[in-house]
């Protein structure tokens, strides 16, 4: 492994995957060769975090305002997320990654929702990398779930409104368990957050790669890290202390 001892390592690493499409159009290819390849970019990531020390590693994988793309690509994407967890749930199980996913739940098609549930409960005790897949997952449609279950517990009487702050309202989000992001990168040079963990990324360092998706490789992971090691983090405050890669 490449020696980056003078590289920080983020606790989560956080991945817009954007450009598969255009990844495939300039080759003349069908958009869905792009998704797929894109797949395989997704093992390459995971297995990079792992070794990294990387503990949590969300990606974006489809979003709520993605229904809206043509019937056909969305099929395929559903097709192709059947066929990850289908065919290497095994593999990710057996290299100790724990599989979380975030996101809306209801109203997923029959065939999709036990699948993301049964990654979930095969890897819940594993302690390597959490890979956070982010599903049908949009930050204001989470930050809207979350009030309206606050909203109930008031209305119920479970819960006073001068008690709502910034913690209960964290607590009530999809990532309630999961740290903030430390680092969100997003791929094809595109640089917007796209309603993606907007209340998690409220401190998190932002770094825009021009490499679309499909061609995010191990040298561009650690070339983004590389940068994030640079980036003085203050929290308004103090700077915190880091950790070391190999440490």
């Amino acid at each position: 492994m490449q020696n980056l001892i003078s590289t920080t390592v983020p606790e989560h690493v956080a991945i817009i995957m954007d450009g598969n499409g255009r990844w495939a159009n300039a080759r003349g290819l069908p958009r869905t060769m792009g998704h797929r390849k894109g797949v395989e970019t997704v093992r390459d990531a995971v297995k990079t975090a792992a070794q990294l020390g990387i503990r949590y590693l969300t990606l974006f994988a489809f979003s709520s305002e993605n229904w809206s793309r043509p019937e056909p690509e969305v099929s395929d994407l559903m097709g192709l997320l059947k066929t990850f967890i289908r065919r290497d749930l095994a593999d990710l199980h057996r290299e100790n990654v724990r599989i979380r996913v975030i996101g809306d739940r209801s109203n997923l098609r029959g065939d999709i929702l036990p699948l993301l549930i049964e990654a979930e409960e095969t890897t819940r005790a594993n302690t390597g990398v959490t890979l956070v897949i982010a599903f049908n997952y949009g930050a204001r449609d989470e930050l809207a779930r979350a009030m309206r279950r606050l909203a109930v517990e008031v209305a119920e009487g479970r819960l006073r409104p001068e008690d709502i702050n910034q913690e209960r309202i964290a607590a009530s989000l999809d990532t309630a368990d999961i740290p903030d992001p430390d680092l969100i990168i997003r791929t094809s040079g595109e640089e917007r957050l796209s309603n993606f963990l907007l209340w998690q990324g409220a401190y998190s360092e932002l770094i825009f790669v021009p490499e679309l998706w499909p061609d995010f490789t191990r040298e561009t992971f650690l070339a983004a890290l590389e940068k994030y090691a640079c980036r003085e983090r203050r929290f308004g405050g103090l700077v915190e202390p880091t950790r070391a890669v190999g440490s």
